[in-house]
């Protein structure tokens, strides 16, 4: 059974590259809230790699620039650009392009039990296989996901994945916990957020370390573009010392 999960997008007078933005943030965050085993992705540096079915170098230039310098957990993201014919299971994600050629349910078929995320951007995908996929509906890219397929692998998603459409929407300013901020560093509004009109609220869990720095921050909500832009902002606040770590949760609403 598929069930349907949206997300803020775009409007329909975009232009291709806006669609491909919202596609590869799409991408950066699924790579970051799902889990693998440990056998196939172990702890370090070992390369977390997405790989592209299909398309033109156009979108794959689009999501190199997106996950530049990024990691998901310890793992630094690299994009491959997979022939026709290549194995898919050297890669931790699999993006199918609408305009890859072949057989789809039989290259997924072939997988076998691989471990690996498989994102489709077709009709039909869900069907043939897929376990998420991206689609176009009322001027907006939402996606769905197949859990059936989902659940013959190992990957698992925390409820972060779900709660990404259902962003908290009360409040203006950034609310935090339990901790004073005595430096608060207010996010960019990002021009391609902009030009696409995405507004809306976006929550974090920030863990702060006794000192006050901010140690690491996780997406609880909001869309991805709009995450970025207020976790790389709060990743410079600090808050006041304490005499241990704390999880302090903010929230933020942009364009409204």
């Amino acid at each position: 059974m598929a069930i349907v999960v949206a997300l803020q997008s775009r409007s329909a007078a975009q232009t291709k590259i806006s669609d491909y933005q919202v596609k590869a943030a799409y991408l950066l965050n699924f790579s970051k809230l799902a889990q693998w085993p440990q056998q196939d992705l172990p702890d370090g540096p070992t390369p977390f790699v997405i790989g592209v079915a299909g398309g033109s170098d156009d979108f794959v230039d689009v999501l190199k620039e997106m996950v530049r310098g990024k990691r998901a957990e310890t793992h630094p993201i690299v994009v491959k650009h997979l022939a026709v014919g290549e194995k898919l299971s050297c890669c931790q994600l699999v993006f199918f392009r609408s305009s890859e050629p072949g057989n789809t349910q039989s290259t997924i078929a072939g997988l076998g039990q691989a471990n690996v995320l498989l994102i489709g951007e077709d009709q039909n995908f869900l069907r043939e296989g897929g376990m998420i996929n991206l689609f176009l509906e009322d001027g907006r890219i939402r996606f769905e996901v197949n859990h059936e397929s989902l659940e013959r692998t190992n990957i698992h998603f925390s409820s972060k994945l779900l709660a990404l459409a259902k962003a908290d929407h009360s409040g203006s300013e950034p609310k935090p916990g339990g901790r004073h901020v005595q430096l608060q560093v207010p996010p960019e509004y990002p021009q391609i957020a902009q030009r696409m009109n995405l507004t809306g609220t976006v929550q974090l869990q920030a863990v702060v370390r006794a000192d006050g720095t901010v140690k690491e921050v996780k997406v609880i909500g909001g869309h991805p573009l709009l995450a970025d832009a207020l976790s790389q902002a709060v990743r410079k606040w600090k808050y006041e010392p304490s005499n241990k770590e704390s999880v302090e949760v903010v929230k933020f609403n942009f364009g409204q």
